[in-house]
């Protein structure tokens, strides 16, 4: 049976055990047992930090969450340079928070200051010579985006929910609950919702695809103009305002290939027309289907072609 990892002295909730803690506290006394004798079964990382160190609160949960991620594959030991002055000392470390990696008795890398999460992961990876796993976090909004694209949105919104209440800034799960809405037609939820995003994340991926979604469900021309619409351009096919507001109701009607062939073509015919506007649609269509979307990457591709040539 695993052994319970206490909570660590920076407050994070516990990490899941092996044999041996994954996540502990160390200190001077602990260092020979904890670091030096265990990096030789495997790679251990030194986290010195400090209550007082802004970014090592930063750092901190970063480490604990890439290291949980690992599954056993590196081990971290957290270590209060104000409890442990004389080993600061030995390890020559001038400000915090300081990392050092182990391995087989012997430091092998480290950085100073905090790293962003993505940072941290390449630094564990080349640590432990593989990939770090996906974190119980990311394998639950995964779930969620699986709920959602097979049209479960009650059960996606229950999942991405649950992550909020742990983890009340993770802007994925903010997105994806107002995605949630938006497919729902509660646009007003998911302004709310969106509007709860850190404003240091307002740029993520995630986010922005979100925006770009609510954007077009709230500019989006009703389905039943479709056919209407499509008459009007086959009779002039150089009106591109009829050709434009088309492109829209086919977003709302989900004909999106149909809404992007129709947005290119304005592009093809008068790429300066209404200040850009279908090349600025496309845009934002591109952001609301999601990079990986292959209707995207197409249409990234196809509008490259008509602006560079």
């Amino acid at each position: 049976m695993n052994e319970p990892v206490p909570m660590t002295s920076a407050g994070t909730p516990p990490a899941a055990a092996t044999a041996a803690p994954i996540i502990k506290d160390g200190s001077q006394a602990t260092f020979v047992a904890d670091v030096i004798n265990a990096s030789r079964e495997v790679p251990v990382i030194v986290d010195l930090w400090a209550p007082w160190c802004g970014p090592c609160k930063t750092l901190g949960p970063i480490l604990e969450k890439v290291v949980t991620a690992a599954r056993g594959a590196v081990r971290l030991v957290k270590i209060n340079v104000d409890e442990s002055p004389e080993l600061s000392r030995q390890l020559r470390v001038q400000s915090i928070p300081a990392v050092y990696a182990f391995k087989n008795g012997q430091p092998v890398d480290g950085f100073i200051g905090a790293l962003p999460e993505s940072q941290v992961k390449e630094f564990v990876a080349t640590l432990i010579g593989g990939e770090v796993g996906p974190t119980p976090t990311e394998e639950i909004l995964a779930e969620a985006d699986a709920a959602r694209t097979d049209g479960d949105l009650a059960a996606a919104a229950q999942l991405y929910g649950h992550v909020v209440s742990t983890e009340s800034g993770n802007a994925t799960a903010l997105a994806g609950l107002a995605l949630c809405y938006i497919d729902t037609g509660d646009l007003e939820l998911a302004r709310q919702t969106l509007r709860l995003v850190p404003p240091d994340k307002a740029n993520d991926a995630a986010v922005r695809s979100a925006e770009a979604a609510l954007s077009l469900k709230e500019n989006a021309k009703p389905a039943s103009e479709v056919d209407g619409l499509a008459a009007k351009v086959q009779a002039n096919p150089a009106d591109h305002q009829a050709r434009f507001d088309l492109a829209l109701a086919q977003v709302g009607a989900g004909l999106r290939s149909e809404a992007v062939d129709n947005l290119l073509e304005i592009v093809r015919r008068s790429r300066a027309w209404n200040e850009e506007a279908a090349r600025k649609q496309l845009v934002t269509l591109f952001e609301a289907f999601g990079a990986k979307d292959e209707l995207t990457i197409s249409g990234r591709r196809r509008l490259s072609s008509l602006l560079f040539t």
